[in-house]
């Protein structure tokens, strides 16, 4: 463990000693954060440091260095603290200095008081992020993060006993209780607000927390107050991200590993709830912020902690198994990607076997969703996404558990997935789209929140005949955007804002999907197993978990590899394309030619090529012939267009 816990345990001590040393002289921030960046860069650091995506929220000790794996729902506007401000000792008149970075209260020591009109305290500017767990990550992504860490937690002491037992979904679920705060806490009346900066009058501050149901009714809410997750059925805590530095280098759905501190200081609910009872006396035209408002930006810090971010990282990937950071220049010189990259053969072909096998032998298929795995949207052109690879795959069994077994597989693969079931009912009354919520100056999530690299796989098998009521088309419509445009609208009342994003679209279906593709692959079973669960699961239980792990790493680098196409090579595919169609005008256009290519690109990438050869164009052609003449036959079984 690294030398000195003080760092991990107390880092605003840490702070305090490079503002003493400094005092008004701003360069102490910039000390404070190459100080924790040094520390990070130390042997394991980085596992030594409690994760709230881990640890429950009571086993973390107040004020504490903690890190938070997350995605940005949505970004307040930015808020006024107190960057300096000044106490007086009633008793001695002595001034002392205080920082207000990486604070939610201003703390008097005893005998102590602010001094609102000091001209040495400085207000400055923060921005908040509301930020939640990776929305669909996937189970073995967790478990190999609670793995790594190493972090030493116990039972918060700052917490009554009650709260040892209870973690963050239990809060949820508790029953309302009578409010009894302003009893318990006479001093919190003494408490107030400055420039977004909260302080407490009190010489000693509260050290028990109120239960969470009192927190709530004292909130008014006639329900558990809603995390705004966007996806259904997930876990773990959001959290109010305080950010003081570099905010415009993020925006909404980054995926971001934030370290700092955390701060749950139960006075936060007090000084909210006084300040919504005092609000309530103000002239309306003074007072802005709207209760609905109040409620949502100041909810009970032990459902949403706040994190103070010292450091933060924008994530291109949440594979735990490979480096954080694979930009181009650094994959290339780290050991563990170019030593991957040497044996990437044989790990293909294990995954192409592996693949076959779940899609029931039919390797075909196999080949094209190895392809739709790795493909990525690496430009846009105009409005263009260039690289993009939704895959149809018809001839799925309907009324079947087939595509719920395969996503469980593909679950297995990538860091982060969601099933969509596409059934009239899930159309019409489920939201796709976020929208802005005017009166509590927040974005509400929909399904269609992902981060980037998100697998998302829309179950067509599952769909009966039925009316779309007005939701419902428009749902079809965000999705049909998302696939052809890799955008989806918001919906911000009086004009739609667009959100580029990055998702990979896998579609089962009986026959053609009712949803735009780039590839449809019919499914051609070489075996009709009598229990499709026990097939998919002896299929999991057979492979090593070692094996399982390089086909994770396979997947997540190749997507971050550089791809390029030879002058030589395009004149070659220039003249070939104009043979095809000397031979035949209408065997093949320009949407196939640049199908062509992008099988071609991902086949390359597939076999760990960056650059396209002859050998796979011909093999690019070969596929595409194959998959082809496949749906022309089931065509002209069938009698109809598929």
């Amino acid at each position: 463990m690294p030398c000195g816990e003080d760092w991990l345990s107390h880092p605003l001590g840490i702070v305090q000693g490079f503002f003493a040393q400094n005092g008004l002289n701003p360069d102490w921030e910039k000390k404070v954060i190459e100080y924790f960046k040094e520390k990070l860069k130390e042997n394991n650091a980085p596992k030594w440091v409690p994760s709230l995506n881990e640890v429950p929220l009571h086993y973390l000790k107040p004020n504490s260095f903690v890190k938070f794996r997350c995605m940005i729902q949505d970004m307040f506007d930015p808020e006024f603290y107190m960057g300096v401000y000044e106490t007086v000792n009633q008793n001695t008149k002595t001034r002392v200095l205080h920082f207000g970075k990486y604070r939610d209260i201003a703390e008097c020591g005893p005998q102590q008081e602010l001094d609102l009109n000091s001209p040495r305290s400085t207000t400055l500017e923060r921005q908040t992020f509301y930020c939640v767990p990776v929305p669909g990550e996937s189970t073995w992504v967790k478990e190999a993060y609670v793995n790594a860490n190493q972090a030493r937690v116990s039972p918060s002491t700052s917490y009554t006993p009650s709260r040892h037992k209870r973690s963050y979904e239990d809060d949820e679920d508790m029953d309302l209780q009578p409010n009894k705060q302003k009893d318990q806490h006479p001093g919190a009346r003494q408490a107030g607000s400055v420039s977004g900066f909260q302080w407490c009058g009190e010489p000693k501050r509260l050290e028990t927390e109120a239960s969470t149901g009192q927190q709530l009714n004292s909130l008014n809410l006639s329900s558990p107050f809603d995390l705004n997750f966007p996806l259904p059925g997930e876990k773990g805590p959001a959290c109010l991200v305080k950010v003081y530095e570099d905010w415009d280098c993020f925006k909404v759905n980054d995926v971001l590993e934030l370290y700092g501190v955390l701060s749950v200081d139960p006075v936060l609910s007090i000084l909210n709830n006084d300040e919504r009872d005092a609000s309530a006396l103000l002239d309306p035209m003074e007072c802005t912020d709207t209760a609905e408002e109040q409620r949502v930006h100041s909810p009970p810090a032990s459902l949403v902690p706040r994190i103070h971010v010292i450091l933060a990282q924008k994530l291109q990937h949440i594979n735990p198994l490979l480096p954080a950071c694979l930009n181009k220049e650094e994959s290339r010189t780290c050991k563990f990607v170019s030593s991957f990259m040497s044996e990437l053969s044989p790990v293909r072909a294990e995954l192409l076997g592996f693949l076959t096998h779940a899609l029931l032998g039919d390797s075909l298929a196999a080949e094209y969703l190895i392809l739709h795995l790795i493909s990525t949207v690496y430009t846009r052109r105009d409005v263009l996404p260039l690289g993009k690879f939704t895959v149809n795959l018809s001839g799925c069994p309907r009324n079947s558990t087939f595509t719920e077994h395969l996503y469980r597989i593909i679950q297995h693969l990538v860091p982060a997935s969601f099933r969509l079931q596409m059934t009239i009912e899930n159309m019409n009354h489920l939201k796709f789209i976020p929208h802005k919520d005017y009166a509590a100056n927040r974005l509400v999530s929909g399904l269609l929140q992902l981060p980037d690299n998100t697998s998302l796989v829309i179950d067509e098998t599952l769909l009966e005949q039925g009316q779309l009521d007005t939701p419902g088309v428009h749902n079809v419509t965000a999705l049909s955007n998302l696939i052809t445009w890799q955008k989806v609208d918001y919906d911000f009342s009086y004009h739609q804002m667009e959100f580029p994003c990055n998702i990979n679209v896998l579609i089962t279906s009986e026959g053609r999907s009712l949803l735009p593709a780039d590839c449809q692959v019919h499914l051609q079973p070489q075996l009709i197993p009598p229990n499709m669960e026990e097939h998919m699961s002896s299929l999991l239980t057979a492979v090593l978990p070692s094996v399982l792990n390089k086909f994770r790493v396979y997947l997540t680098l190749l997507r971050f590899l550089d791809y390029s196409i030879s002058d030589e090579v395009t004149k070659a595919v220039e003249d070939d394309f104009v043979e095809m169609r000397k031979n035949d005008p209408q065997s093949i256009t320009a949407d196939d030619l640049h199908q062509l290519l992008v099988v071609a690109r991902f086949l390359s990438l597939s076999a760990g090529q960056t650059t396209l050869s002859r050998e796979r164009w011909l093999r690019a052609k070969q596929l595409e012939s194959s998959r082809r003449n496949r749906l022309q036959q089931q065509k002209c079984v069938n009698g109809n267009e598929l």
